[in-house]
């Protein structure tokens, strides 16, 4: 049995090599691929149990390893879109089956609906900042929705607050109550006028005409009033009441607000939100009217101009007029044995039992790596080691194929012997 022991060990061996240059053919073909992760082969003796007489040969086996964890090297470039991560972690990509799977290849760029897709067509997914609802779910991808810029072609910023920095005359004559703006009489009377622009809900612009009217020696009444229900001389009567109706109080002795007046102001924007508007920087002094200072955040709709990725993963829409919104938080996801996690077609990884299952988190916190934008993680092929291994199991393959001959030389002479 030693000769057909010492054949079979050495088919073995050469299917063994030929296992170790199928790694080496792939991980060639694979040198420029963006966040490939080089394979090789790990041999094993397989013992077969022998006499004390007799030597039994036994044989070897493979075991097929990918090198998931280690890090390659960046190659920059201009897009702002191509991503790397710079340690632990994977992004979280969703193939074309609807499968979420993990990558290192960043090489992504909107498709025809806006979705970021790399060069295997997996879409990015990430957490949408606009949904309030929504957020980083540790133990799986719930919550996640693909990363579209698309969408961010134009932003409508409702208003949500302002402010006002203004003088109401100490010495106005009081307004009745019966001709108080807030009657909305054709006869209404107040002490000063001045108006806000706000944004409604998709940008259009809303006129806010803020009246002050003194109503007792310290109090003064504010309303509110959309300029567009104005009557047809630009004035009272409205054709809608007041938005809102406030009444604040000074202190007499230092011309500022009473501690126990309202500070704001509350208005309900037509087909927009509810904005504060801070009057804590409004006084009753001794002079005229006067406006010092008036803001309103929200914006009328405007063009998309870029985007940012930080290194905590999060998209900032950059609009033309200089606003920032960040829209986006592109998480990066772990496993405890990354070597271990089964490979995909499309440079793509799925975890399995033994690799442990996902974990997703934020970007450069807790052990995750940081996003690099505008970068892309190289192949960890080493082209000059592997034509090294290629001569090595070339020639390991050629000894066990010469061994695989001698035994069959020496079976036919065995052969020839019983004949």
């Amino acid at each position: 049995m030693s000769i057909y022991g010492a054949m079979r060990t050495s088919i073995s061996g050469m299917n063994s090599q030929a296992d170790r240059l199928s790694s080496i053919s792939d991980n060639i073909a694979n040198v420029g691929t963006s966040g490939y992760k080089r394979s090789s082969t790990e041999f094993s003796t397989v013992v077969l149990q022998a006499s004390e007489m007799q030597y039994e040969s036994g044989a070897v086996e493979v075991r097929p390893r990918r090198h998931v964890s280690e890090q390659g090297a960046f190659d920059y470039s201009s897009s702002v879109t191509d991503l790397a991560i710079s340690g632990e972690g994977f992004f979280v990509v969703e193939n074309s089956s609807g499968a979420v799977m993990l990558t290192r290849a960043g090489a992504f760029v909107p498709d025809q609906d806006g979705n970021l897709v790399n060069s295997a067509g997996a879409r990015l997914l990430g957490y949408d900042l606009g949904d309030a609802l929504g957020g980083p779910v540790a133990n799986g991808p719930a919550g996640l929705t693909s990363v579209n810029v698309g969408a961010l072609a134009l932003s409508a910023q409702p208003s949500t607050g302002g402010s006002l920095q203004a003088n109401l005359p100490a010495g106005a004559t009081a307004v009745a109550a019966a001709s108080l703006p807030s009657t909305n009489a054709a006869a209404a009377s107040y002490s000063a006028r001045t108006s806000l622009v706000a944004y409604d809900n998709i940008g259009t612009q809303v006129t806010l005409d803020l009246y002050f009217s003194k109503s007792a020696a310290s109090d003064w009444e504010v309303a509110v009033f959309d300029r567009s229900a104005a009557s047809a001389t630009g004035g009272f009567p409205y054709s809608a009441g007041p938005l809102s109706t406030s009444t604040i109080t000074f202190d007499s002795a230092t011309g500022r607000l009473a501690s126990a007046s309202p500070t704001s102001i509350s208005v309900a924007v037509p087909n927009g939100q509810t904005a504060a508007i801070d009057l804590r920087q409004v006084s009753q002094f001794s002079a005229d009217f006067a406006i010092f200072d008036a803001d309103m955040n929200g914006t009328a709709p405007t063009p998309i101009e870029k985007v940012d990725i930080g290194a905590n993963g999060v998209l900032t829409v950059v609009y033309e007029n200089g606003s920032r919104t960040p829209a986006y938080r592109i998480p990066v996801a772990h496993v405890r044995s990354p070597d271990r996690m089964e490979a995909v077609t499309g440079n793509l990884f799925l975890p399995t039992s033994t690799s442990g299952e996902m974990l997703i988190g934020s970007a450069g916190s807790g052990g995750m790596g940081s996003v690099v934008s505008g970068a892309l993680e190289q192949s960890t092929v080493d082209i000059a080691q592997e034509l090294t291994a290629m001569i090595e199991a070339q020639r390991n393959y050629t000894a066990n194929s010469r061994v695989f001959q001698t035994s069959s030389d020496l079976t036919d002479v065995l052969v020839n012997l019983r004949s």
